[in-house]
């Protein structure tokens, strides 16, 4: 009797997403960036403690200060989760198990996702316990009361973070490039929009940093969506689709 072979299922993209959280920990630089996340999100709370006003020591604005390093932070690790492959020298087993490299991109998106919800959520405990803190001290006055869009929008904020990170890892493949480029480039922009009177109509639209401020305000316009949109548009989905092209398309050695 003649045996038949039969490919392997291949794996899901839930197993495939675990297997990306895992490599977020499994070096040494991935494990220390996480923790830096986690202390930058409990760092901020004790400076509104001691330097904000009693009243505006709610627990939304210690929720929003705890995610103010965490959001800078974010873009790094959606790097790291692109560029490791090469660094660590993992992307030819990775593309081996799994030859369709979308596949792969699409778990270390939804990995990115899930760490930014889990820092949010983390925010919302140090917010929380930050608010307990300042009562107890006799410092803080504020709501205990967390709205709902607050958290959505922080969440929303997040994910933004590191998928952008994730898109300028894809397109420049180098670690230490696609750092400074991502931290210089809006910066730079939003620096000449500011100097360049002729820039500051496109600035406007093009600026994340500026539009996406807008997010952590109540009553967003549609012009401020729009704004937003394009923003993203530029930052977000250009250097995706184009970093997208290249790793499907990236020879590994």
């Amino acid at each position: 009797m003649t045996a038949v072979l039969t490919a392997p299922p291949r794996p899901s993209l839930g197993r495939l997403t675990a297997v990306e959280l895992r490599k977020a920990v499994d070096t040494r630089a991935g494990r220390w960036l996480l923790v830096l996340i986690a202390l930058s999100a409990v760092a901020m709370v004790p400076v509104v403690l001691y330097a904000a006003p009693a009243d505006e020591q709610s627990l939304g604005q210690l929720f929003a200060a705890s995610q103010v390093g965490v959001s800078l932070l974010l873009p790094v690790l959606g790097i790291m989760s692109v560029t490791s492959e090469w660094s660590q020298r993992t992307a030819l087993a990775t593309f081996t198990l799994v030859p369709e490299r979308s596949r792969i991109l699409a778990a270390k998106l939804l990995a990115g996702a899930c760490l930014a919800a889990a820092f949010v959520a983390a925010g919302i405990a140090v917010g929380f316990l930050g608010r307990v803190a300042g009562a107890a001290l006799g410092r803080s006055s504020g709501s205990w009361s967390l709205p709902l869009p607050v958290v959505g929008t922080m969440l929303l904020f997040a994910v933004i973070m590191v998928t952008m990170g994730t898109a300028f890892g894809m397109l420049l493949m180098n670690p230490p490039l696609a750092i400074v480029l991502y931290f210089l480039l809006p910066t730079l922009w939003t620096t000449l929009g500011q100097m360049v009177p002729r820039l500051e109509g496109p600035a406007r639209w093009l600026d994340t940093n500026r539009a996406l401020d807008t997010l952590t305000d109540p009553g967003v316009s549609a012009a401020e969506w729009a704004r937003i949109g394009t923003s993203l548009a530029v930052w977000l989905l250009v250097p995706l689709a184009a970093g997208t092209v290249r790793l499907v398309r990236r020879e590994v050695k």
